[in-house]
């Protein structure tokens, strides 16, 4: 049995309707917050985990699975940093308790590329309600489909947000690469020969992924998000920008903290 820990936001839909629809034997898939995901592959709950890849140093023999990943290559939608002032005008921002990859990111932006020196704040559930005055916030995830501009008639939620795979590539020039697949054990080949098929199963059928979920997130563009703001598959830019961000990481790290929600 092989234990597999997956996302639980819609831009993991395509990999889990592929592995739903898979023939691959013996698997088990939980459906887990980011941080949730991480914890289980560090602690060996599970052996395969779609996790943040600041905590790919924190996996013991960890191996990043080839191919696919949840990146996104300019504005992504999803990761941003909320205010209702401008950047120079921030001095506090809350901090996303649900993935460690986007709160490290958030702090290589402001000092190397914003250059403004927050107060950082680690939140719990409900924070997003605390955004007030120079008190900014970073929310990832489904949460942000109802606070962005992007959506039709209307002008969103607060009057300023950055997005932080956009600000990234600003700095870097590369796309951001949220999250992959990482392994802490090896896996047979026919595993992931099998495995494979299942995330180019679920790539090829977001068109029929997103009629499926258009309930639940209505109004927004689902197709459009899953099709143009995600890159799903892992590539040589990819992979750079895994290295170039845990290189940077080293000078931003703080003590990893799990939520069990």
């Amino acid at each position: 049995m092989i234990k597999i820990s997956a996302v639980s936001y819609l831009n993991t839909k395509p990999f889990l309707r592929g592995l739903l629809a898979s023939p691959i034997k013996d698997i088990c898939v939980d459906i887990d917050i980011p941080s949730e995901c991480a914890r289980k592959l560090i602690e060996n709950e599970v052996d395969l985990g779609l996790i943040p890849i600041a905590v790919i140093p924190l996996v013991k023999d960890a191996k990043i699975l080839p191919g696919y990943c949840i990146a996104a290559d300019g504005c992504v939608e999803s990761v941003k940093l909320y205010s209702q002032v401008p950047l120079n005008e921030i001095k506090t921002i809350l901090l996303d308790y649900q993935s460690r990859t986007s709160v490290i990111l958030v702090k290589i932006l402001a000092n190397e590329l914003w250059h403004i020196s927050p107060e950082w704040v680690e939140t719990n559930e409900g924070y997003e309600k605390q955004i007030s005055g120079d008190t900014a916030a970073v929310i990832i995830g489904d949460r942000t489909f109802t606070l962005n501009a992007c959506l039709p008639k209307r002008g969103g939620a607060f009057p300023f947000e950055f997005d932080l795979a956009e600000e990234w590539k600003k700095l870097t020039g590369l796309p951001f690469v949220f999250a992959c697949w990482v392994s802490n054990k090896p896996l047979s080949d026919e595993f992931l020969n099998d495995f494979a098929k299942a995330m180019e199963y679920g790539i090829n059928n977001i068109g029929e992924t997103a009629v499926r979920e258009a309930p639940t997130y209505f109004p927004f563009n689902i197709e459009n998000y899953l099709l143009n703001s995600l890159k799903l598959r892992l590539d040589e830019r990819g992979t750079k920008a895994i290295t170039l961000f845990l290189g940077k990481m080293k000078n931003y790290t703080t003590k990893p903290k799990f939520e069990s929600h």
